[in-house]
């Protein structure tokens, strides 16, 4: 058996060892190296683009421009943007132009040689501003754009979603108490430690792109939107990823540089700096304005909720629909709540484009929606462990769209996250602990994938899926041996180039074990009853008595009599090939009804949905705001655990890096530009900042994932700000209502509420 070993990941010793060959580190004869001229304004008016002296600069081969471009717009749900700023930029990292030339310096003095005239406009920053009928527009055509089927938007509301259940205001007139408030996040960023990098490269009519893109096949469409030829035409090979948190989801500049290299009939690569990774790379977690009212009666019942988040989508709309559609599926959490109304807004401005940085629009509304459950406990006077054990969702409650659950395990993560962390005993002042509860789903997509057996016995699994450093697509073997009879380490994996592999809508959503470990699953079975064939053929046995163990067919009760796999591979390949393929098509949402909400497209329901709890141990210092994390516990329903080293990996690195966000993490803007756009002056956690983590899988099998598994990549990092926010406040009496809780912000919350 290999379900549930803890199996090492395949590409780990490569990594390890620096063997790994990632899209920077590819050279190529006769490459040239690009640079991009940016804005470096929030918002301005294009007058005209001088590139005469770039052009003439020795060792520069193309200066191009939008004017060298189709005029096509692109966008995932709005058609909203050209390859480089036409008529008028939008942000400060907006591309204007771009250089080949022999070497980055070339290119980046050339880039420095061009001149561009503007007519600086008055940027629109603020997002409720933003929403009013007399402001300007960011988008002049936005009337104009195409758009996908159900996207309601309209002025700056690029993204307009509402959810409705029950009869809000009947609610809240049965309500005893009525709690509202306000909360904000800032802006933060993915902030791999690879970054972005393209190299593009033209044969005939046919381009080869390499690129840290975590999402090659729909990056794929785009580009061949852009360039205006087949997508047949247009290859994207992913090497080895350096992580990507979502921030590598969508097209980036894999247009750009096709664009010169074909321009050049050179090799054409990018690398950016860390700086360009802060500011150009248009994928940072949204910032957030959310409001709250809840009625209650005084038993702790919850009546009613009005929600409303406003997101700063940024200059374009790029993937915000997700974080619209997530953020909107949080406000209920996973309590019961039998009347709700709300709304999600995601506006444009002139600040970088947001997208779906891991969990995308769960982590801020995670921090608001727990904050304020724990501020309704306190209104009533009732324990805040308490008044979730009486609200948590149970079997056949029912969610914001009418989804039923099916023995939900909310409950059981609480209590086995409490028992883990000690809760309930006694702490030195100071100290505290914070407790959040949350849900999420597992994305049903389109996915595929083919297991071919070889004549030496080995096996190659062939798929589309994208390998982003969490090690799903690592798993795929495993999977394999396990139909099989076979060692995942008898199993290559040809992977993260759209020339092989089915498609797959790549590292995104957590969706690549549900949707793909399926199909890797049916490839293998259906390899499996080839093999059984050959075996009955060649043992003179009947299919139904024969087995798979240990690399080789053989008859029940006589082990001795037996064929090895290698030995059938090696017969099948004179004639007939042991090739299976495999289609993780999407499952069905559960039963829903979201007729009377608007704007939904992809969540109208959470698929598979999965439960989980934290309970941070912190300490606070009353004289700096400095909180310091002691201790993690933190408890998921995850169905099955494949591979517990994998699922452990991602609860760890996911705890720490929402520590990050909910304390460190946050950019700094002042009049459109972004202030703090390096690693010196963004923070991040560290090791050294990692507290002790207890982690715990509570519940069995889920009914829908490969061997009873549910989505694992992004829900640990949905829970940490949130719990923290409630560590906070318990350890110091005041609440920090803006995320990240620097402690600048947890000092002046204490001063405000008069603590010290």
């Amino acid at each position: 058996m290999t379900i549930g070993d803890r199996v090492p990941r395949g590409d780990g010793p490569e990594k390890v060892t620096g063997q790994a060959k990632y899209t920077a580190d590819i050279t190529m004869t006769g490459m040239l190296h690009a640079r991009f001229l940016y804005a470096e304004r929030p918002r301005a008016r294009i007058i005209g683009i001088d590139t005469a002296a770039a052009k003439a600069l020795p060792g520069v081969f193309a200066v191009i421009t939008q004017d060298d471009m189709l005029d096509v717009r692109y966008g995932f749900f709005v058609k909203d943007r050209t390859v480089f700023a036409t008529d008028e930029v939008r942000f400060e990292a907006e591309v204007v132009a771009a250089v080949a030339a022999l070497t980055p310096e070339i290119a980046a003095e050339a880039v420095r040689l061009i001149e561009v005239d503007y007519e600086d406009l008055e940027p629109i920053l603020d997002v409720e501003d933003a929403l009013r009928d007399d402001v300007d527009l960011v988008h002049a055509g936005f009337a104009s754009y195409e758009q996908m089927a159900g996207v309601d938007r309209d002025r700056n509301d690029c993204a307009h979603m509402t959810s409705v259940k029950g009869d809000v205001d009947a609610g809240f007139a049965e309500a005893d108490v009525v709690v509202s408030a306000r909360y904000r996040s800032d802006m933060s960023h993915a902030a791999p430690i690879e970054p972005h990098a393209v190299i593009a490269e033209w044969q005939g009519e046919r381009v080869t792109i390499w690129s840290t893109s975590q999402v090659p096949f729909p990056a794929r469409s785009q580009v061949a939107r852009t360039l205006g030829i087949p997508e047949s035409n247009v290859r994207i090979i992913v090497p080895h990823l350096g992580g990507g948190f979502g921030g590598k989801c969508d097209v980036h500049f894999e247009t750009h540089i096709a664009a010169l290299a074909k321009v050049t009939r050179r090799p054409v690569k990018l690398v950016f700096t860390r700086r360009e990774e802060f500011l150009a790379t248009d994928k940072p977690r949204h910032a957030a304005i959310i409001d709250l009212e809840t009625g209650v009666r005084n038993d702790g019942t919850i009546t009613a909720r009005r929600a409303k988040i406003i997101l700063d989508g940024g200059a374009y709309s790029g993937d915000s629909h997700f974080a619209s559609e997530i953020s909107i599926m949080m406000l209920q959490g996973p309590y019961r709540i039998p009347n709700l109304s709300a709304e999600v807004h995601t506006v444009y401005t002139n600040r970088t484009p947001s997208g779906s940085v891991r969990a995308p629009g769960a982590p801020q509304t995670v921090w608001a929606v727990e904050q304020h459950t724990e501020e309704i406990a306190a209104q009533l006077g009732m324990d805040p462990i308490d008044f979730r054990r009486k609200n948590l969702v149970e079997d056949g409650d029912t969610g914001q769209t009418g989804q039923r659950f099916d023995n939900p395990n909310a409950a059981a993560c609480l209590e086995r996250a409490l028992e883990m962390a000690g809760y309930g005993q006694e702490l030195p002042e100071g100290e505290a602990f914070g407790v959040s509860c949350g849900w999420w789903f597992s994305l049903p997509v389109a996915s595929g994938a083919y297991v071919k057996l070889n004549a030496d016995g080995s096996g190659t699994i062939v798929t589309g899926a994208q390998e982003n450093g969490s090690g799903s697509v690592m798993g795929m073997p495993a999977l394999a041996a396990e139909e099989l009879g076979m060692a995942p380490e008898q199993f290559s994996i040809v992977y993260q180039d759209t020339s092989a592999g089915p498609f797959d809508l790549g590292s995104a959503g957590s969706q690549t074990t549900m949707n793909n470990g399926r199909a890797v699953i049916d490839a293998a079975r259906q390899v499996r009853d080839e093999l059984l064939q050959l075996a009955a053929h060649t043992l003179e046995a009947a299919v139904d008595d024969l087995e798979l163990v240990d690399g080789a067919v053989r008859v029940r009760g006589a082990p001795t009599v037996a064929v090895t796999i290698g030995e059938l591979a090696a017969q099948a390949h004179g004639g007939e090939l042991l090739l299976g393929k495999g289609s993780g098509q999407p499952l069905p949402m559960p039963e829903h009804d979201a007729s009377e909400c608007v704007g939904r497209l992809f969540y109208p329901a959470f698929a598979h949905p999965s439960f989980f709890c934290h309970v941070g141990r912190i300490r606070v210092d009353q004289d700096t705001g400095v909180v310091q994390v002691l201790d993690w516990s933190a408890a998921f329903d995850f169905g099955t655990i494949l591979n517990p080293i994998g699922a452990e990996g991602q609860v760890e690195g996911g705890t720490v890096q929402g520590i990050g966000f909910g304390l460190l993490e946050g950019s700094i803007y002042k009049d459109g530009h972004q202030q703090n756009a390096s690693l010196l002056e963004y923070k991040l956690q560290t090791a050294i900042d990692a507290p002790p983590i207890k982690i715990a899988f509570v519940g069995g099998p889920a009914p829908a994932g490969p061997h009873g598994a549910r989505a694992i990549g992004e829900p640990p990092v949905v829970g940490p700000p949130a719990a923290l926010a409630n560590g906070i406040a318990a350890a110091t009496g005041a609440r920090v209502r803006h995320l990240p809780m620097t402690p600048e912000r947890v000092w002046e919350s204490m001063q405000a509420t008069g603590v010290n």
